[in-house]
């Protein structure tokens, strides 16, 4: 999705619709408060200040290394906006220009040559200001100051992550006609997209459409919503008229049939159609909005699990944190692609974006990978029992489903996340929050991860359904309970679906350990070898329960918690199947992928386990094919067994002083070799 940068029809037209543009570079920052650093006059230059381009963040490095001291203040970013037609004063004349804050982290006040525009608080959605009346005629000075100081007023209060203060995600210069779809709705496109009563053989669309007029006169506009498919061919247009007092924003609501649809079906066959929206009045045309969206049907069992377009749809793949090493949640695209590519490479069908609004890209990702997505606000751990703080929550779940409305890929909406106290306030407001999902978009789930595994909790209640944070193997426990608790939990609530939204265990990639024993979670050891056993015993227990709608791994990543000391690298959560640079996949990250995905591959454990210091070691394999054929140092090794139906081990085999080169062969019978893989261990 995104701005469509498009030219009216009308061959009269002299400038575009709408138009964006990027203000990525050309930045002054200061990492401390500065009084009149708003002012337009305001020297910048002095000692103290940085260039620096945007996105950014100012936690890069002391969020990420421990020690549970990053920095949480304000800071000020100064920008003098670049010369450009958006900007000329002759071009603005009937228009509006808006500043785009992709996410700022957690308070920014934003000002325009000294002009306070307005406040947003929350460090993860999407908002936007008018700022056509704050410009002048010569250069214009753009101000923010961002602070990431803890507010009691602002969930979240705490969580076991670190908050990463900043511009972090881009930010834009709109223009557009005064007559133009709606930028002053939470930050959404404007356009609401339902499709309704999909089948193979046909399906509704019903659109809403937000118009405003901010001109001085009143005016009657005409909306176009052009159905497109994936060559933008025409499937059929919608139209209607809205009448608009000047000054005013008014919703028009059109509908429509569309015979055969293709439908948007997860991995199997991620299709996306577009709704091209036209706003004109007097035969000119002043707007174009184009949303994707796509056109499917799910439902959820208590027994059966989840069905997409009436088909069994099993959702397993693991939570996602929008960090990464030395850059924070200041990421772009690129980082963001290969984070898409490797939850596709695992096999994952579903996703968890937690705990917080992740980015359009991102969602837009999810959207062509086919991936069926879990969002939610970060109320995390805690809750104020004020109005304040009550308001701050629903506005950022009203943000989160209206930014993110069309995006055909999510289907829960999440209220929270492992409330700590199970009282009065924290379930009203809870319940306040289950109503509004139902308010805000009838049309999917609402869901809740509760802490612990505890299924008598009032917590679960507020919800449509129910995911379960359950560390049987690390946190409590041992892996081998979590199915008699997943039984307990069924037989306890057997009317409300029920999913796993966190599991796991952590590895640090320089810490080995053969046999792999449990150790403490909050231990300064995470052998690479115990976190891989986990996996295997707890997916062996959940593979065979279908009524667990979703079951998430955490995490898909490391990622940076500075108040950690745990493992080989202070302030770093280490429970992801990928390390925080994504340059490593862990043992584990193979184990899913040969049990999920369709795609023939092979993996050799504990290539990091070196150098050895034992005549023998047990080789375990990965594979998702039919046979696997073992060789080390060129001998063949006829002793292995397929001890389950992904994994294949061969006990005690001799390792030679020095260098042994292991290499493993992936084949199907008719379809020859498949997938090989192979190492280098060192025996001392």
């Amino acid at each position: 999705m995104g701005w469509l940068l498009a030219c009216g029809s009308d061959p009269e037209a002299s400038r575009p619709t709408r138009v964006a543009q990027t203000l990525e570079t050309g930045w002054r920052f200061l990492r401390s408060d500065a009084e009149g650093a708003e002012a337009p006059q305001f020297d910048d230059l002095a000692s103290g200040w940085s260039s620096i381009s945007v996105p950014h963040t100012y936690n890069a490095l002391d969020g990420q290394d421990g020690g549970s001291d990053y920095y949480r203040g304000p800071t000020w970013y100064r920008l003098q906006l670049p010369e450009s037609e958006l900007l000329r004063p002759g071009a603005r004349v009937g228009r509006r220009v808006y500043l785009e804050f992709d996410g700022a982290n957690s308070v920014a006040d934003v000002y325009v040559n000294g002009i306070h525009l307005g406040q947003h608080q929350g460090g993860f959605s999407r908002f936007r200001f008018d700022a056509t009346d704050a410009l002048g005629t010569g250069e214009n000075v753009l101000a923010v100051r961002v602070d990431n100081t803890a507010s009691p007023d602002i969930p979240p209060l705490s969580a076991d992550f670190t908050f990463f203060g900043g511009l972090y995600r881009d930010v834009h210069l709109l223009s557009v006609d005064d007559l133009h779809v709606s930028l002053d709705d939470y930050g959404g496109p404007g356009v609401y997209l339902d499709t309704r009563n999909v089948s193979a053989e046909g399906a509704q669309l019903a659109a809403r459409v937000r118009v405003t007029n901010a001109g001085a006169e009143p005016l009657a506009a005409t909306v176009t919503l052009d159905v497109q498919d994936r060559e933008q061919r025409s499937l059929g247009k919608l139209s209607g008229e809205v009448q608009l007092a000047a000054g005013a924003t008014e919703e028009l609501s059109l509908s429509g049939d569309l015979p055969s649809p293709h439908l948007w079906d997860g991995r199997r066959d991620p299709y996306l159609h577009t709704a091209a929206v036209e706003v004109s009045s007097r035969g000119q045309v002043t707007d174009q909005v184009s949303e994707s969206f796509g056109f499917r049907s799910f439902s959820i069992d208590a027994n059966t699990g989840f069905t997409l377009n009436g088909q069994l749809t099993d959702l397993h793949g693991g939570n996602r944190h929008q960090d990464r090493l030395d850059r924070g949640w200041a990421r772009g695209k690129a980082e963001q692609d290969q984070d898409m590519a490797l939850i596709q490479e695992i096999g994952a069908t579903a996703l968890r974006l937690a705990h917080y609004q992740q980015s359009q890209y991102f969602y837009e990702l999810s959207d062509r990978a086919g991936l069926v997505v879990w969002a939610e606000i970060p109320l995390v751990d805690a809750i104020t029992d004020s109005p304040a703080f009550a308001e701050n929550s629903r506005r950022q779940l009203s943000e989160l489903i209206r930014q993110n409305y069309n995006h055909p890929s999510i289907v829960f909406w999440g209220i929270g996340n492992e409330q700590r106290v199970d009282d009065a306030p924290t379930n009203a407001l809870l319940g306040e929050l289950g109503e509004l999902v139902k308010a805000e978009d009838p049309t999917r789930i609402s869901t809740y991860a509760h802490c612990c595994g505890s299924s008598t909790s009032n917590l679960v209640s507020h919800a449509d359904v129910t995911g379960y944070n359950v560390y049987y193997g690390w946190y409590m426990g041992s892996a081998a309970q979590f199915g008699s608790w997943a039984d307990a939990t069924h037989a306890a609530r057997p009317d409300t679906p029920i999913a796993v939204s966190e599991y796991g265990a952590g590895a640090s990639l320089s810490q080995h350990e053969e046999p792999p024993l449990q150790r403490p979670a909050a231990g300064p050891f995470h052998p690479e070898e115990y976190q891989t056993l986990l996996h295997e015993v707890t997916w062996a227990q959940m593979a065979t329960r279908p009524f667990l709608w979703g079951k998430f791994v955490w995490n898909m990543f490391d990622f940076a918690v500075d108040t950690r000391s745990e493992g080989d690298t202070p302030g770093r959560n280490d429970k992801g199947l990928v390390s925080y640079d994504r340059q490593t996949r862990k043992d584990a990250f193979y184990w899913y992928q040969a049990n999920w995905s369709t795609e023939p591959m092979v993996h050799i454990n504990g290539r990091r386990f070196e150098p050895r210091n034992t005549e023998t070691v047990d080789i375990k394999v990965y594979s998702n094919a039919a046979s696997v054929r073992l060789s080390v140092n060129g001998a063949v090794q006829t002793q292995g067994q397929r001890v389950e139906r992904f994994q294949y081990l061969w006990p005690a085999v001799p390792l030679a002083p020095g260098e042994n080169v292991v290499e493993a062969q992936a084949s199907s019978e008719g379809d020859g070799l498949l997938a090989s893989d192979s190492l280098v261990w060192t025996r001392q």
